[in-house]
């Protein structure tokens, strides 16, 4: 299973979850790896696009407004919670992949950050919204694999080696 953040501006026209810049790398990486879109299970923190308007010139100068992505707030982490709890339940994957920050702090809490823990395996459980709107941890305990998101690599060339390694590792540990 792969945990991502919150669709971008194709993913909400087509439906296709990681179908956008950072997608069509991800399956880059996961052919790479002998993987499709079908061998995984993908899904994010938040299921509708969170964005801001901001202003672009075009070539002419002339200003438009344009929707741009944003990470999501809390609220929107909440709202959705449901969703991936109960998909989290029902996959019952062997290896949860956790793609950047959001994915990986809505499951193991915020203290945790991509760039400290990525590559490696946290056995425990994850945070589920209960009846009051807030996180409690599961009684299960899950195999969670975090690694950056595949934007970080549009904006950073860098993290493309650990990202692979990365996803190599998780790929290993699942085949045992």
């Amino acid at each position: 299973m792969l945990v991502g953040e919150a669709p971008g501006e194709t993913e909400i026209h087509n439906g296709i979850p990681f179908s956008g810049r950072a997608g069509k790398k991800l399956m880059e990486f996961l052919e790479g790896l002998g993987l499709t879109r079908e061998d995984v299970y993908i899904t994010s923190a938040v299921r509708s696009r969170p964005y801001k308007w901001k202003e672009k010139r075009d070539r002419q100068g002339k200003v438009e407004m344009k929707k741009y992505n944003r990470t999501p707030i809390m609220g929107e982490i909440i709202a959705h919670a449901p969703i991936l709890d109960y998909e989290i339940q029902q996959v019952q994957a062997p290896i949860i992949v956790t793609l950047g920050n959001i994915g990986l702090q809505r499951l193991v809490g915020k203290t945790m950050k991509i760039t400290d823990v990525h590559g490696q395996v946290l056995q425990q459980p994850v945070l589920q919204i209960n009846e009051e709107n807030s996180f409690e941890w599961s009684d299960n305990n899950y195999c969670i694999f975090p690694t950056f998101h595949p934007a970080a690599l549009l904006r950073d060339e860098s993290k493309k080696i650990s990202f692979f390694r990365d996803l190599k590792e998780a790929v290993n540990k699942v085949k045992g």
